[in-house]
């Protein structure tokens, strides 16, 4: 059984209703939707995500990798998540050496995995690297007080502001985001009048090409 760090989603030891099993559902099924070709999936965790993204999109994917550091979820999601069109790597996503290492993706997703990330700009320039031209990231992370100022969590180095989110991709002009705001499972575009507080954010980025 894959240890429960208090951080880890593991669904087979999780109520149906627990709201963080259901906010990370609800990502994955929001970007099935821009899943096509060669996909990887950031700090897979213990692999259900992968396993979706498979499931849903099998019929536009050739291949989907999940990726993570902790060997024990690895593990895990070799044994609990099989599917002949999926796999699961070790790699450290801050790694310089990972674009070298896994090649090149046509999807590219990351949730909840910056905010856990010091080395935030090597963190995108990975994912720059590794994306196709005309690929597409997917990419979420919690609000909070902002970089640099601790945020309660002992798994996350700082949550970003709304405003710091945006700027993510200043770097990139090559990357076109469009910005999405999560509440449970509800997610909603940032051009609709947002009159309730959404505590997460997520960019959906496609590289010109």
């Amino acid at each position: 059984m894959l240890a429960d760090t208090g951080e880890r989603v593991i669904p087979e030891q999780m109520k149906i209703t627990n709201g963080l099993l259901l906010e990370h559902l609800a990502r994955y099924h929001f970007a099935a939707d821009f899943v096509k070709g060669r996909v990887l999936d950031m700090a897979c965790g213990s692999g259900y995500g992968t396993h979706i993204t498979t499931k849903l999109c099998k019929k536009r994917v050739t291949e989907v990798i999940g990726v993570d550091i902790a060997d024990d979820a690895l593990e895990y999601a070799k044994k609990t998540y099989y599917h002949p069109l999926s796999s699961y790597v070790k790699g450290d996503v801050t790694d310089p050496g990972l674009p070298d290492d896994l090649g090149l993706y046509d999807t590219i997703l990351s949730f909840e995995t910056i905010e856990h990330v010091k080395e935030e700009e090597q963190f995108l320039k990975n994912i720059h690297q590794m994306l196709k031209p005309g690929g597409i990231l997917v990419l979420s992370t919690p609000f909070g007080k902002g970089r640099g100022i601790e945020c309660g969590s002992p798994f996350h180095v700082h949550q970003l502001t709304v405003e710091e989110f945006k700027g993510l991709f200043d770097d990139f002009p090559d990357l076109s985001p469009s910005f999405y705001f999560q509440k449970g499972v509800l997610i909603e575009p940032d051009t609709v009048e947002l009159n309730r507080y959404y505590p997460l954010g997520l960019a959906v980025c496609r590289k010109d090409g």
